[in-house]
């Protein structure tokens, strides 16, 4: 009997074109997801004659409830060699291989910086006023040349950017709860001695850091209130580190000079969702990820996952 492998969330329907099924056609169809499926429920209906799931980083949930209702998966490949949101436990217990992927840290550094200049130029002001015949120039450009960009994170997207922003003649400062002053100075930038003084003094911070019990909610009310109100916050790392009422309350009341945000705490964001329409906010659909090179690579890497699963052979294990 073939098997069947889901491949959820292709939003662009790219999947099977960027990547060459051939080596497990022969014995395994594919189905292409484009619409995200929230509810479990739904989901559990969906994927009930499948596996094989190829899912995309940390966006859909597999906990125990789901992968018990999913007797005939054998196979899960996750985008990407981290996920927090597949119950590991379950996975076994159900007799499910998990598995990852390789994935490129330049694109979200990439973004990262396609936000900030985005923002510091206010582009997209411009660009609209340009296309509808509204004012010729209204924004006035904020420096990033001996502007202080701050840091949280210094791990392997956050030293790349502060490289970049070293190359705009910014000065960059770091922090976070692990960063060492050698490790600082190794990178080049300055070691912020706290997360109260990188905010206080930074023209733009970025967010740089994996999500976890030291994170979540790292960045609140109190925290935006140090910011200086030109400054502009930039996270393409994770929602849950930044509050998100907090920041929507400070774009409203102007209390920042702005945002970039790649990442919210309900993905994709629901029509009417208040994230969509806030002020000061330039906001992309979680593209960190989202470029040609790492596509090739998520779902090479998920073919080649299949080809040593049906052979016998080892798979890149996550959990």
């Amino acid at each position: 009997m073939r098997l069947r492998c889901a491949v959820l969330d292709d939003f662009q329907n790219i999947a099977t074109t960027l990547a060459d099924w051939g080596p497990v056609r022969d014995q395994v169809d594919v189905v292409s997801f484009t619409e995200h499926i929230a509810d479990e429920d739904e989901l559990a209906a969906a994927l009930t004659g499948f596996d094989i799931v190829v899912t995309l980083r940390e966006r859909v949930p597999f906990p125990a409830g789901l992968l018990d209702r999913l007797p005939r998966l054998k196979l899960l490949v996750a985008s990407g060699m981290r996920n927090t949101v597949i119950d590991y436990a379950a996975a076994a217990r159900n007799g499910v291989t998990v598995c990852g992927t390789r994935s490129a840290s330049t694109p979200p550094v990439e973004l990262t910086w396609a936000l900030l200049l985005g923002l510091a130029r206010g582009l997209v002001t411009e660009n609209h006023a340009l296309r509808s015949g509204g004012p010729w120039q209204s924004t006035v450009g904020a420096d990033l040349h001996g502007r202080r960009l701050g840091l949280l994170g210094l791990g392997k997207i956050g030293s790349r950017v502060a490289r970049i922003g070293l190359a705009f003649g910014m000065e960059v400062s770091a922090w976070s709860q692990n960063l060492t002053r050698e490790r600082a100075e190794e990178v080049g930038v300055h070691f912020a001695p706290s997360k109260e003084e990188l905010l206080r003094e930074s023209d733009f911070v970025s967010v740089h850091l994996a999500l976890g019990d030291r994170t979540r909610g790292l960045i609140g009310a109190t925290e935006l209130a140090l910011l200086k109100p030109t400054a502009y916050l930039i996270n393409t790392s994770r929602a849950a580190i930044v509050d998100q009422d907090a920041l929507l309350t400070a774009l409203h009341e102007g209390r920042i000079a702005g945002a970039g945000i790649d990442v919210f705490d309900i993905e994709p964001l629901p029509d009417g969702h208040p994230m969509r329409t806030a002020p000061r906010l330039l906001a992309t659909p979680h593209l960190g990820y989202v470029t040609e090179d790492n596509y090739r690579r998520y779902y090479g890497d998920a073919v080649e996952n299949i080809e040593a699963f049906l052979a016998g052979t080892p798979v890149r294990r996550l959990g």
